[in-house]
């Protein structure tokens, strides 16, 4: 590829070409994912929401994941570009939508972290509780200062990692995730061996009506378990940020989204399954229905089903949290790095390390303002923090849903000229995208109600519809700033509005390997 395409304004920034593969990515994405981490604490909210039909929403969750992930795959093939939705959107609808699109992403990511750190700060000393056989360790998390300045040592160990480059990060996620995995598979399938063999706390029987969505008792049930299955599943996205690195850059990303979402839901539902089918949906002792444990299933149903080896079970959401913390970090960094590298930001984003060739700028700046952020919420409240992190399901329904707008309109001229076209550029990203842009509205409309989320208010708005409208309003802020300052790539002198007319994949030259 040329080092300025002269049709679209796509270009290359100098990151590290070729230095994943498929497997590397994969892991990548998975790790963003966090499924030890995730599912412990969505699992029991899930149950409270649907019962016993929690693998079903899970694949009602896992569906328009899917369906955006094909037009994921299709942007990618035809623009291999790390800015991603940022990218895409510009060229589809133009620098607005586009920068919105890229802010989306950044404002999500940047504050996950945040929350990520704060897991595997709980955690680390959940773990050294018990190994040490000190309940009050664990309390240690309890104490501002304590948990703020560990929080810190995590996001400052994973910057390091980030910035000394894709080799470094693939090698760690390749022990951390093979670990959180492994883990994992023991669990469900310990589970369902014990409840196989008359095991299990209140042992219930597999059933398919489990997997039947429309067994679910009401659609706002329905409803509230698929956003929380929409969340389990975020951060497949950060294979496609590293297709400028990526062997096989046109095609590698999208397989590894696809590898990323499909290993994420068998899992998943292994692990939902076994977990359900041993501990009932009661509201009593490690019952998933309990409210006392809905925040952390495993650590309740680590000794029932692990026994003496139940602290292996917290190192693992230890590790997941961890690992998620590390490559989460790539995902904004990058869009960051291309924003800066297309004049949407300034110039100083769009820097490589010469030696590393990774955006340390963008890394560093992305992780500051999180772990800024994380720090001052901890002290400020928790439910401040707490009511951020329900907010990020807003954030994710916009950005992911404009980018599906995005491969169907960027490929309009494409749609009816083969089977696969109409299925792929077309029918699947519509569905989803509007799938998530239902939810962005519902969610949005009724997180206004202060009763949502931890049910602090303001002014008799819920604080949860301020934090996610608040951070929209913020990126069209921060936007007009860049206008004024920057009206280069508002004037499409930098990367430009278009269509694919099935020729331009051709004009642009293969990224190296």
């Amino acid at each position: 590829m040329s080092e300025q395409d002269s049709g679209a304004g796509l270009s290359r920034k100098g990151l590290n070409a070729g230095a994943v593969g498929l497997l590397g990515a994969t892991v990548i994405g998975i790790s963003c994912v966090a499924p030890a981490y995730t599912l412990t604490a969505a699992l029991g909210p899930t149950v409270a929401a649907v019962g016993v039909q929690v693998p079903a929403v899970i694949l009602v969750g896992f569906l328009p994941m899917l369906l955006v992930a094909f037009g994921y795959r299709e942007l990618n093939r035809a623009m291999p570009d790390s800015g991603t939705s940022f990218t895409w959107a510009t060229r589809a609808f133009g620098p607005v939508i586009g920068w919105m699109g890229g802010w989306g992403l950044i404002a999500a990511t940047v504050l996950v972290l945040s929350n990520t750190a704060g897991i595997a700060v709980d955690f680390l000393y959940l773990l050294l509780s018990q190994i040490l056989r000190d309940p009050g360790i664990a309390q240690l998390t309890l104490h501002p200062f304590i948990n703020v300045a560990t929080c810190l040592v995590f996001m400052a160990l994973g910057t390091w990692i980030s910035c000394r480059g894709m080799e470094a990060t693939k090698t760690v996620q390749y022990v951390l995730v093979g670990f959180q995995m492994l883990v994992l598979l023991a669990f469900g399938l310990v589970g369902l061996w014990r409840v196989y063999n008359g095991g299990g706390f209140d042992p219930l029987e597999v059933r398919w009506e489990w997997f039947n969505p429309f067994a679910v008792s009401s659609f706002s049930a329905f409803a509230a378990g698929l956003s929380l299955s929409i969340f389990i599943f975020w951060g497949w996205d950060v294979t496609l940020t590293l297709n400028e690195e990526t062997r096989g850059a046109r095609s590698t990303p999208g397989q590894a989204a696809t590898a990323t979402v499909v290993t994420t839901v068998l899992m998943y539902l292994l692990v939902a399954t076994a977990c359900i089918a041993f501990a009932g949906v009661g509201a009593e002792g490690v019952g998933l229905g309990n409210p006392d444990i809905q925040g952390n299933v495993f650590f309740a149903l680590a000794r029932p089903f692990f026994g003496p080896f139940a602290a292996i079970m917290a190192l693992a959401v230890l590790v997941s949290s961890a690992a998620s913390l590390q490559s989460t970090i790539v995902s904004p960094a990058r869009t960051l790095l291309a924003m800066g590298h297309y004049n949407a930001l300034p110039a100083a984003f769009g820097r490589v390390n010469p030696r590393y060739k990774t955006p340390a700028f963008a890394t560093i700046v992305s992780t500051s303002f999180s772990s800024a952020f994380y720090a001052v919420m901890r002290f400020v409240s928790e439910n401040v923090l707490s009511d951020t992190i329900t907010a990020l399901g807003i954030m994710i329904c916009f950005y992911y849903s404009i980018t599906a707008f995005a491969s169907v309109w960027y490929f309009r001229r494409q749609w009816f000229k083969s089977v696969s076209n109409a299925v792929f550029q077309l029918i699947f990203p519509l569905i989803g995208g509007l799938i998530l842009a239902a939810l962005f509205l519902t969610t949005t409309l009724d997180s206004m109600d202060p009763e949502y989320g931890s049910g602090s208010h303001i002014g008799g708005l819920g604080l949860v519809f301020i934090i996610g409208v608040g951070l929209i309003v913020l990126g069209l802020a921060l936007m007009t700033w860049m206008m004024w300052r920057q009206p280069g790539f508002f004037r499409q002198e930098t990367l430009t509005k278009g269509v694919s007319d099935g020729r331009e994949d051709q004009s642009l030259d293969e990224l190296p390997c």
